[in-house]
């Protein structure tokens, strides 16, 4: 399938109009996708699991993926009135909507990338 840029290119002046820059502004980055990724493979995680689980985030960029992941709705919070506090993340139907494009992207990263070294 040929693409023409042209059009592509006149839809798309201004970068932040295009679906794509506008999907990874709000699900790309280096842990949104890896704590979607754990989400739909665990179904449920508390903070400190998903803290111990994801190598080299700081617990401030833990909690702010999450606030930002909860109100994009793709994952949801549930907070237990326990000491010392116990909070739960899951992902929403929205954000379970998003584990056929991660799958390709991990099949195209094996196929292109990894495979390749």
């Amino acid at each position: 399938m040929e693409i023409d840029t042209k059009i592509i290119e006149e839809k798309y002046i201004i970068a932040e109009e295009c679906p794509i820059t506008i999907f990874m502004e709000q699900i790309g980055g280096k842990w949104k996708p890896v704590i979607v990724w754990l989400l739909l493979d665990h179904e449920v995680m508390r903070f400190n699991e998903l803290d111990k689980t994801i190598k080299g985030i700081s617990q401030k960029m833990l909690s702010q993926q999450l606030k930002d992941l909860e109100q994009l709705g793709a994952i949801t919070r549930k907070s237990y009135p326990v000491i010392p506090p116990k909070v739960e993340y899951s992902l929403t139907e929205k954000g379970k909507s998003l584990a056929p494009l991660l799958k390709a992207m991990k099949a195209w990263t094996y196929e292109h990338i990894i495979e390749k070294k």
